[in-house]
């Protein structure tokens, strides 16, 4: 369906542009009932959102005109979150009024503010900036938008996100009330739907967004990977997937830096873009990968808003999103205009079911995969290199007589391998990562609660996570490690390290005993193998730490895992007349004598007779009337505080001092 009747220039410009049908939204914001009325419109990230408002001012802006008239106060107000998306409507709307001859400025934090200050002086018709570069013009007295026909509030809900809500009202109480408020937004929650009732005026409410299925043109996959290996994974399936364009997402600063410094360091040309970056690096970052300079981009997600890309065909997520509109958002760099693309999930397989559940509410259906391998990437380098554009290209004179030398010098494999090596040392290593953990019955692993117990036998400290069901999820595998009691092992901390060495959960590990040199658990059988692959034989960075198989506890010939024989509480003495000293008839060692409580009379002393051998305190106070010490809750003396405890009372202690010196 070709584009409605709209303006002249405009259709003039969309044709320029090789634009020959519009999308479902520009299709709704042209339609007669829309026609200079208030909208309040939701649709997907990519949808062609810029045209469709740009589309939908120009019956308020131009009317009959064929031109804008002389640029003097503005008469659209256009706002944007952030400085990147602000800049990208800029470039959308000035092509698309460029045959109607309209000024379109920018007002952006971290650009020059005398030069935005000039250019609104010089005079306008459209203005797009941010909230608080455009409040702060405002407040200054350089913004006059006093002849405002039209506000448009591009990802509104992104705004209200960030903050700008308090900048937002400023902005609105400041214009017209008989303006035109256009609301577009791709999620319309609570609090977007309270703004616009408050700001907008018998809105039109334009819904474009399929529920059943959202983001038709992205293909959705999630890669398992162990815990450890998510920096391997997403190196692999940037090298596997090879797209001119990729998107790499982390939630903070230093994430980015971290996972930047990483690619950069393996030979990736990438760029980073996260809020510490100040606008002339961020808009070097984007130029870099708009020429084809830098084919890798990690960002933030704030950092990443109204980012638009050629050839953006790659969207990965190194770290879960935090919600389902951090997940669209994020896929929607990709898949736009119609163009395909494709989002990739980096999920840890202990975070297996979060990431089910965000799919879930965001109503999508994704491919579960292992991480590419290397010898994977290895097959797509080869079967990309024989469909290679440059076989096809036509060969010059110089091609020809330089290809004619090496055949004369060197054999026709001698030339092809140096080819292949040419080509090779300009990609980066694919990384060895290991398989995800294999599907397990989720009933049984939801079962599986963790708990501790002591040994009865004194073998060792136990932490057994299944206890009495740990079988239901099958059999178990014993392993050991080379530490124990002696080096103060315990499973808090033990815990971590199985899991991080073996490449396992701890829904995978049984029962854990702790003995004086050694520490042996239990490995669920479907993991054992991997167990065994990833942690068998090898130290760990920073552990001295090995791993090994390992017979269960107790098992015959096991002198480690049996009990403890039980050491006696005391020791006869035999008769030093016995002719031994004393000694032990096992061992000949001398036993010491077990020393006795303070509380009880020592037998081992010779005492007088009829004098016991400790006489008991005698208590405070008068006797009773048989001669026995009268017992202590006599009446407190003077001095005494009430309620101490109390004590009996006497004759103070005379405290020695230390004479005076001179």
């Amino acid at each position: 369906m070709p584009f409605p009747a709209t303006h002249a220039s405009v259709e003039r410009a969309l044709a320029e542009r090789g634009y020959a049908e519009p999308t479902p939204v520009q299709a709704a914001v042209l339609a007669p009932e829309a026609r200079d009325r208030d909208l309040l419109v939701s649709a997907q990230t990519g949808s062609g959102k810029t045209i469709a408002f740009g589309l939908a001012l120009v019956s308020t802006l131009l009317g009959e005109a064929e031109r804008f008239p002389r640029a003097e106060e503005p008469l659209a107000l256009v706002i944007a979150p952030t400085r990147e998306l602000a800049l990208q409507v800029q470039r959308e709307l000035a092509w698309l009024y460029a045959p109607a001859q309209a000024r379109i400025v920018s007002c952006v934090g971290g650009m020059d503010v005398r030069r935005e200050a000039r250019a609104l002086a010089e005079g306008c018709h459209v203005v797009v900036g941010t909230p608080g570069r455009l409040r702060d013009h405002l407040e200054r007295g350089r913004l006059d938008p006093s002849r405002l026909r039209a506000v448009v509030l591009d990802e509104a809900d992104e705004m209200l996100d960030l903050g700008f809500r308090e900048d937002l009202e400023f902005i609105l109480d400041s214009a017209p009330a008989e303006r035109r408020t256009l609301l577009f937004s791709a999620t319309i929650a609570r609090g977007i739907a309270a703004l616009a009732q408050r700001i907008q005026r018998d809105a039109l409410r334009i819904d474009t967004v399929d529920r059943s299925q959202p983001h038709a043109d992205i293909d959705y996959k999630v890669v398992q990977v162990a815990p450890s290996d998510v920096e391997h994974a997403v190196v692999n399936v940037l090298r596997y997937f090879d797209s001119p364009g990729a998107l790499v997402f982390c939630h903070t600063r230093e994430a980015v830096r971290k996972l930047y410094g990483s690619l950069v360091e393996r030979g990736f040309v990438a760029v980073a873009l996260s809020g510490e970056m100040g606008q002339n690096e961020r808009n070097h970052a984007l130029q870099a990968l708009r020429d084809g300079r830098a084919r890798v981009c990690v960002a933030t997600d704030v950092a990443a808003r109204g980012i638009d890309l050629p050839g953006l065909d790659l969207v990965i997520h190194a770290e879960l999103p935090r919600g389902r509109d951090a997940l669209l958002h994020r896929s929607g760099r990709t898949g736009r205009a119609g163009r395909k693309g494709v989002c990739v999930l980096i999920a840890p397989f202990n975070l297996r079911r979060r990431t089910e559940m965000l799919l879930r509410q965001a109503g999508l259906e994704a491919e579960w995969l292992g991480p590419p391998s290397a010898e994977d990437v290895r097959k797509r380098d080869r079967d990309r290199l024989m469909q290679d554009p440059i076989f096809s290209e036509e060969n010059t004179e110089e091609d020809t007589e330089t290809a004619r030398l090496l055949m004369e010098r060197r054999s026709p494999e001698e030339i092809a391998a140096a080819f292949v090596r040419a080509i090779r040392s300009r990609l980066p290593e694919p990384e060895d990562v290991y398989s995800s953990a294999p599907q397990r019955d989720r009933d049984a692993r939801e079962t599986r609660r963790p708990a501790r117990e002591r040994d009865d036998a004194g073998a060792g400290a136990a932490y057994d996570p299944l206890k009495a069901e740990r079988h239901a999820g099958g059999p178990m595998v014993w392993f050991r490690m080379s530490i124990g009691r002696r080096k103060n092992a315990d499973p808090r901390w033990l815990l971590p390290v199985i899991c991080r060495r073996g490449h396992v959960t701890k829904k995978d590990i049984g029962a854990i005993r702790i003995f004086d040199n050694e520490t042996r658990f239990e490995i669920a059988e479907a993991a054992a193998e991997r167990f065994a692959e990833a942690a068998l034989g090898r130290g760990g960075k920073g552990e001295d730490i090995r791993f090994e198989r390992s017979e269960p506890p107790g098992a015959p010939g096991d002198r480690q895992g049996a009990p403890r024989r039980a050491r006696p509480t005391s020791h006869p003495r035999e008769d030093a007349s016995g002719g031994d000293g004393g000694r032990d008839a096992g061992t000949g060692h001398i036993p010491r004598p077990r020393r006795a409580a303070p509380s009880e009379p020592d037998a081992s002393r010779d005492a007088p007779q009829g004098k016991p051998a400790f006489k008991p305190r005698r208590a405070h106070g008068p006797a009773t009337a048989d001669g026995e010490p009268r017992p202590e809750t006599a009446k407190p003396g003077p001095g005494f505080k009430k309620g101490a405890k109390e004590r009996p009372t006497g004759p103070k202690r005379a405290h020695k001092t230390k004479p005076r010196r001179g």
